[in-house]
């Protein structure tokens, strides 16, 4: 399998889990009266995970966060944030109202990202072509809060 058919694939599989996520944790806040509660939970489910994944590569990127620029880790305060929202929200808004503004929010930051560089990404300028990849995706949020 070739470098980028797994990467699409992996992340075709993230994006599946996206909306999965956020109907198990909605329930589980509902369950526990607190949305709050079941975000802690997920978060200490998913460090459980990751420290797993992270011993089995070994010590060194541990020893590297100390050079890391400090605000790298803001991403960790966007994750609880989506966690949060997704959780407190979707049980009122509905799953797929919830992910589909999530995308929506999604495809027009990474394209303002791609075209500038940000972060250090890879410089991918705004076409046309994409302009109307997102302005399909706008218009399909559109409609479905219509229906």
């Amino acid at each position: 399998m070739q470098p980028t058919h797994f990467y699409a694939l992996t992340m075709l599989a993230a994006g599946i889990g996206i909306p999965v996520l956020a109907a198990l944790n909605a329930q589980l806040g509902v369950r526990l009266g607190s949305p709050v509660a079941a975000a802690v939970v997920l978060f200490c489910v998913a460090l459980a995970g990751s420290l797993v994944v992270l011993m089995l590569h070994g010590p060194r990127p541990i020893l590297a966060l100390a050079s890391a620029p400090r605000h790298l880790m803001l991403a960790g305060l966007l994750v609880a944030f989506y966690i949060l929202s997704i959780t407190f929200i979707a049980p009122h808004f509905g799953i797929g109202n919830a992910v589909f503004f999530v995308l929506l929010g999604q495809l027009i930051s990474a394209a303002l990202i791609d075209h500038f560089g940000l972060f250090g990404a890879r410089i991918t300028p705004v076409s046309a072509l994409r302009l109307g990849g997102i302005a399909l995706m706008a218009a399909g949020v559109f409609l479905t809060q219509k229906v």
